[in-house]
């Protein structure tokens, strides 16, 4: 079982991450767990790769295989906001995490939904205290600030997965799949005025889980490690068609990897925009990089990373989990 004590003795970030596991949604929760300069909360889940009832099972068993069933998790947003549920069983499997092969979970999800959570928890801890990681549709947290949009700033920041500019979307030639799944949802976050940092499609795909970087991993031997490159080889075989690339790329953990090691990341403050209405962007991100707006920047848009050096700090991570 992993502690949360911080190893340099000062207090760990404390975070909530809000996610649709996804085999990279679960890397970046198993990244997050290892590491005792965080300190998680709650998971929050929401329907995305997969529906909220398979997210929702499937972050009670990543916990259950850690240890960790101290940490509570609370089943969120079923469909977004004004849309068809649109989920990604084509990229995950039909669980959202295929090659995990994990048993049936005992934990349960909390009794109260993942909107009342944050909004709950965000009243009754001191402001400025709670980082939220978003790494799926950002439906529960756009619930939680229309219902309540006082805790919009006693939220510490926002670090999300989401967007694209320079490498066109993942779903459709413009959009993201996170945005464009909840297009509405990401427009009324975007609007919020909390701080908020971005790691786009422009970054992720610099993150390739090529053999090379998966060797480390898969050499460790641990129960976590051979469940990870196998998740990750059921993944990427639907990127290396798509895009012809050696792996998939790694989304989600490099939100966890910003929040531990900024230093391996570079990005620009820009406003960013999220188009809702016109039929061929709606997801869109768009993002004004060279103020031609004069909108006021709400993100700092990453768009770049220290790969290598990434995935050898969270080969080491992951390595902790036995």
């Amino acid at each position: 079982m992993m502690t949360q004590a911080s190893s340099t003795g000062t207090a760990p970030r404390r975070i909530v991450i809000d996610t649709d596991p996804g085999q990279d949604d679960a890397v970046a929760i198993l990244l997050a767990l290892a590491s005792p300069e965080l300190a998680v909360e709650a998971i929050t889940t929401v329907a995305g790769n997969v529906p909220v009832a398979l997210t929702t099972k499937n972050a009670c068993a990543l916990l259950e295989l850690t240890g960790r069933t101290d940490i509570p998790v609370f089943a969120g947003a079923a469909r977004p906001l004004h849309r068809a549920p649109i989920s990604a069983e084509h990229v995950h499997g039909e669980t959202g995490m295929a090659g995990a092969d994990l048993p049936e979970p005992t934990l349960r999800p909390q009794a109260i939904d993942a909107a009342t959570h944050l909004v709950d928890l965000l009243r009754r801890e001191p402001e400025g205290t709670i980082t939220l990681v978003c790494l799926g549709p950002m439906t529960n947290l756009a619930l939680a600030l229309t219902h309540a949009p006082d805790i919009a700033p006693r939220i510490a920041g926002i670090v999300a997965m989401g967007g694209a500019q320079r490498e066109g979307g993942n779903i459709t030639p413009t959009a993201e799949f996170n945005f464009f799944v909840d297009p509405h949802a990401a427009r009324i976050v975007m609007r919020s005025g909390i701080p908020i940092t971005l790691l786009p499609l422009d970054v992720t795909h610099r993150a390739i889980a090529t053999p090379a970087r998966l060797k480390p991993i898969a050499a460790v031997g641990s129960p976590v490690t051979d469940m990870v490159v196998r998740m990750l080889g059921a993944e990427d075989r639907f990127e290396k068609f798509k895009y012809g690339w050696e792996g998939g790329a790694l989304h989600d953990p490099l939100t966890i990897g910003f929040l531990l090691w900024p230093e391996l990341f570079s990005g620009l403050r820009c406003n960013v925009e999220i188009e809702v209405d016109a039929p061929l962007c709606v997801g869109q991100s768009v993002v004004d990089l060279w103020n031609v707006t004069n909108r006021v920047p709400n993100a700092l848009w990453v768009n770049d990373v220290e790969a290598d050096a990434f995935y050898s700090l969270l080969t080491e991570r992951l390595a902790l989990l036995v």
